[in-house]
């Protein structure tokens, strides 16, 4: 059943869509976690430098993707000059949600209600295979880290701090 939920996912359909090779990496999500990557990194068995989170940012009255580790934080400054803003902070949840169709938590890089300018942490590209959300909680996707800078037309850059 969680299979069938999963394959309806706006991400999942992105993916196959595009035939890209990913796994699905269905898990428990505990409501209660207080952070949504780390609990992934956790349950999956997965060291937390290979899983992703998919934050938004408004640089400079624009909405952009960043996706950087979940064993860091994302650096505002580095994010802003990697699109050419002269700054950026994070945008409110309710913003993050409209703008992906996701909720926090879930969001996705793929699949969302448009396309936004997608940033992704130069150090995914030092793993075989990253994970990132699959577009709701409790589910992650593995694929290679070239598919997902191809696949959301990100650019690369050092983005994460910590």
């Amino acid at each position: 059943m969680a299979r069938k939920a999963a394959a309806g996912t706006p991400a999942v359909q992105a993916l196959e869509r595009a035939g890209v090779a990913h796994t699905l990496h269905p898990y428990d999500h505990d409501p209660r976690a207080d952070s949504y990557g780390l609990e992934a990194a956790e349950v999956l068995g997965v060291e937390p430098a290979r899983v992703f989170k998919t934050l938004l940012a408004d640089a400079d009255g624009r909405i952009v993707v960043a996706v950087v580790p979940v064993s860091g934080r994302l650096d505002l400054k580095a994010l802003a000059r990697a699109v050419g803003a002269r700054k950026a902070a994070m945008a409110d949840p309710a913003v993050a949600q409209r703008a992906t169709g996701y909720v926090v938590g879930g969001i996705s890089p793929f699949g969302q209600k448009r396309p936004h300018p997608t940033v992704v942490d130069v150090s995914a590209l030092e793993h075989d295979t990253v994970l990132v959300s699959a577009g709701r909680r409790g589910l992650d996707v593995e694929l290679a880290p070239g598919d997902l800078v191809s696949l959301t037309s990100a650019t690369t850059a050092a983005i994460a701090a910590g």
